[in-house]
């Protein structure tokens, strides 16, 4: 991309350029708005990738290819996905979200928000509203990633190194607190394993699954042992119970 390119794709707004904003431009709406109302994290970060795919559309648009291709594989294709596998590992539930432990939390944070996102759109709009951009011409001379990197390494190297340190301070600080070291007395080899797997009132053997030998099919049916009773053991605790009809509870003959 030559320097007279970039100045005027920075200078003008051509119909390609508009008519790709007003397409992704809801896009990214919608993303924002299905993030924070999401019930489910899984939804809210895809949500979320969503709005960063836009972003980085937008700013290829504005002359900004670096930003933009760093918007997309670094923030959305990196960052975005380990949150998402992070989620999935950990297997949040969207009953979680239900749960509020402080009162009033999601009102205040609304009205929060909303007075930040205020004030950073008024200092913006009083900072660059009658600015003028200076010194474009000689920061594009070779290039917009030519002269990002050059500034980079050479003008702001200690500053980015230092941001680096501090993103690996961070990394290695928050997995330090997040570590459990266990005591050494602590630690069931495989013969205390086995004597409490098999101790009284447990369940050493495999749990039937959901709807065995019941009078429905679904899996939040629980299964009958062999003396006829229903067992809870064979639910998962998040799975809520589901309100069977007095037809569905009766015997199907399968009981015999």
């Amino acid at each position: 991309m030559t320097t007279q390119t970039v100045l005027a794709a920075a200078g003008g707004v051509s119909g390609g350029e508009e008519v790709t904003f007003w397409i992704l431009a809801p896009l990214a709406l919608l993303g924002a708005i299905g993030m924070i109302a999401a019930r489910n994290a899984v939804h809210s970060a895809l949500w979320l990738v969503l709005t960063m795919l836009c972003l980085g559309v937008f700013y290829v648009l504005q002359a900004g290819p670096f930003i933009g291709m760093v918007q997309i594989i670094v923030y959305t294709g990196a960052i975005m996905m380990l949150f998402l596998f992070v989620l999935m590992l950990v297997g949040r539930d969207s009953s979680d979200s239900l749960i509020e432990t402080l009162r009033g939390q999601r009102v205040a944070a609304v009205v929060l928000g909303l007075g930040f996102a205020g004030l950073v759109g008024g200092g913006l709009y009083r900072g660059l509203g009658g600015v003028s951009a200076v010194g474009l011409e000689q920061a594009n001379a070779e290039g917009n990633v030519q002269g990002i990197a050059r500034l980079l390494f050479t003008k702001y190297v200690f500053a980015f190194e230092l941001t680096s340190a501090l993103l690996i301070t961070a990394a290695v600080g928050a997995m330090v607190l997040a570590h459990i070291e266990r005591r050494r007395e602590d630690k069931m080899d495989q013969i205390a394993t086995m004597k409490a797997r098999f101790a009284p009132g447990n369940y050493p053997g495999p749990k039937p699954g959901p709807g065995v030998f019941a009078t429905s099919s679904s899996v939040a049916t629980p299964a009958r042992l062999p003396d006829g009773r229903l067992t809870e053991r064979s639910i998962p605790e998040i799975m809520p119970a589901r309100e069977m009809t007095a037809e569905e509870t009766t015997l199907k003959g399968t009981d015999r």
